[in-house]
């Protein structure tokens, strides 16, 4: 008997053969999917069945994929959605992201990489769904998290800290409740990565490292010398939210 919903895809592809295999593997991975023809359908479908992911391609019967992008978008900003499409030249991946896509794959794909992209955007989506989040990810009491003086609201991103009040990215947020959920545990930037960006192609271990130093100026006392979000040499970062005033002696770099 199944304790847990299945995770709903649904995806908005003409090609008949194409749109089959995904189905098959997704269904294969434990999924419920669903498949879409053309633009309309694929609209009616968002709306009436709700699902927790949308595969989409941009040339579509009826309306296009970017159009459909673009409606969504202006009425929910949190379903993730990948856009799948032999279109892969660089103006049609920034139009994407400007409209709002969480991810582009280019046809023809490999098949490991597309369901590792499919569990990381399913995952992505749990930290903003606390009815649909899985047990282990359950950390926090509320909406809320404070350490050192500072406090977050993971429903507006606000945060107020030594810097004031700020406003996050859902970027920094995704990052933040990683860091939280494994307090006081070593993160390597590769695991960072993977879980936060799914290790997209025009990032590197560097862009993580980019967001520590935003972290450090947000909620440390002295950016310089952290005691809350730690360098540890040759391996990564820790968060560790129970510092008290003792001197860092911990390994920065």
């Amino acid at each position: 008997m199944e304790t847990a919903q299945k995770k709903r895809i649904l995806v908005i592809e003409d090609e008949v053969h194409i749109a089959d295999g995904i189905g098959l593997n997704l269904s294969l991975q434990g999924y419920e999917a669903k498949i879409s023809a053309d633009g309309i359908d694929g609209l009616n479908q968002w709306r009436s069945w709700k699902p927790d992911l949308i595969i989409l391609d941009i040339m579509l019967p009826m309306i296009d994929g970017f159009s459909i992008l673009k409606t969504i978008r202006e009425q929910d900003e949190k379903i993730p959605i990948l856009i799948l499409s032999a279109r892969g030249d660089t103006k049609d991946k920034v139009k994407g992201l400007r409209y709002g896509v969480d991810d582009y794959l280019s046809k023809p794909f490999d098949l490991e990489e597309f369901l590792l992209r499919v569990e990381r955007l399913l995952r992505k989506k749990a930290w903003y769904d606390p009815d649909k989040r899985e047990p282990e990810t359950r950390v926090f009491e509320g909406n809320h998290y404070a350490f050192g003086g500072n406090q977050i609201d993971f429903i507006t991103f606000k945060a107020r800290c030594r810097a004031g009040d700020i406003i996050l990215t859902e970027q920094e947020i995704v990052l933040l409740k990683l860091f939280i959920a494994n307090a006081g545990k070593p993160l390597s930037r590769e695991m960072l990565l993977n879980s936060g960006w799914g290790y997209a192609k025009d990032t590197t271990t560097r862009t993580v490292d980019n967001f520590i130093v935003r972290f450090r100026k947000y909620f440390e006392n002295n950016p310089k010398k952290p005691v809350y979000f730690i360098s540890r040499r040759s391996v990564g970062y820790v968060f560790d939210p129970g510092h008290t005033d003792r001197p860092d002696t911990r390994e920065r770099i």
